[in-house]
């Protein structure tokens, strides 16, 4: 009982960590050239697939609403609600598959098919939220219509002229680099903090311990 306690303990204290630094990174955002402007590149995802990969897909899960939690109470909301929404459903979007899939076989070919997948079902997941939820709610509640929208994204990139375009010229390959790129820095990083997560008790991730096979 006081082991399992030990290690409930542990997962709090690295979620509050991962979390606020994710809430840190959150901060650290800036938009990518001809992107539409209401999309800002972070590097949140890299710390939640850390953070998934070492204990589970329920922590990563805790880690994303910590980072969303933190945000709203230290600077509250903006966008209704809205944006906050859309970073919990992307983040789960992206993270969860790759972290799921990883727990059932742990090698670095599954972590890397898995990350590929989850970025691949976040761009998915993107268009259709982006186009048939937060963005005409938003706009509903600004009192826009989605025309107003459109024009707005043109002006950052003139092939944006309807819906269709915006998700084919913007919103699909900005999350395919902002998620390829999170990946890689997951991939990368994660020998060099492992030590620190190992202190914690937590399984390494595939980079740090590759099978012979998948060498």
């Amino acid at each position: 009982m006081k082991t399992k306690q030990k290690f409930k303990t542990r997962d709090l204290t690295v979620i509050a960590m991962l979390g606020a630094i994710c809430c840190v990174l959150m901060h650290v955002d800036f938009p990518l050239p001809f992107m539409p402007p209401f999309m800002n590149f972070d590097l949140c995802g890299l710390v939640e697939l850390i953070g998934g990969f070492a204990m589970g897909p329920l922590q990563a899960f805790a880690i994303i609403m910590v980072k969303i939690l933190l945000k709203l109470a230290t600077e509250g909301t903006s966008s209704a609600f809205t944006g906050e929404l859309q970073n919990v459903m992307l983040s789960c979007a992206y993270v969860l598959p790759p972290v799921i899939l990883y727990h059932r076989n742990k090698t670095k070919r599954t972590a890397m098919v898995g990350m590929t997948a989850g970025t691949i079902f976040c761009s998915i997941v993107a268009v259709f939220t982006n186009l048939f939820i937060i963005i005409p709610f938003y706009m509903k509640l600004m009192g826009q219509e989605m025309g107003y929208f459109i024009q707005m994204c043109a002006e950052a990139n003139p092939m944006v002229q309807n819906a269709a375009t915006l998700a084919i010229f913007g919103i699909i390959p900005f999350n395919l680099i902002k998620c390829s790129i999170n990946s890689l820095g997951a991939m990368v990083l994660y020998k060099r903090i492992s030590p620190l997560l190992h202190g914690y008790g937590y399984t390494t991730y595939p980079v740090a311990k590759v099978k012979e096979a998948d060498a």
